[in-house]
């Protein structure tokens, strides 16, 4: 999402992205790679839980989510991945943000 950060923002879409790390490593990984969108911690997955988002040892951990949420609050578009690889493309999430514009 950073390389397309810019189209996100053309569309009024606030990115924030949310994990399982606490807060000084979320500072330190988003300042080494110059991330231009909000990066939350979620230590206890308490957030994570409220969205129903997978979470698999085998699998590495905490599998991928990704929502796009209305200016209501109501869930347009959700995306559960299966695999630590297995997210949308900008693309995609591009063209439902265009949909519900």
């Amino acid at each position: 999402m950073r390389q397309d950060y810019s189209e996100f923002e053309k569309r009024g879409a606030a990115v924030i992205a949310l994990g399982p790390d606490g807060p000084r490593r979320f500072q330190e990984y988003w300042a080494a790679n110059g991330i231009p969108f909000i990066g939350l911690a979620d230590l206890r997955s308490r957030v994570a839980h409220q969205y129903e988002q997978e979470v698999n040892l085998f699998k590495m951990g905490r599998m991928p989510a990704l929502f796009v949420i209305d200016r209501n609050g109501v869930i347009r578009y959700a995306h559960y991945g299966d695999s630590m690889s297995d997210i949308p493309s900008n693309e995609e999430v591009l063209r439902v943000l265009d949909q519900i514009a």
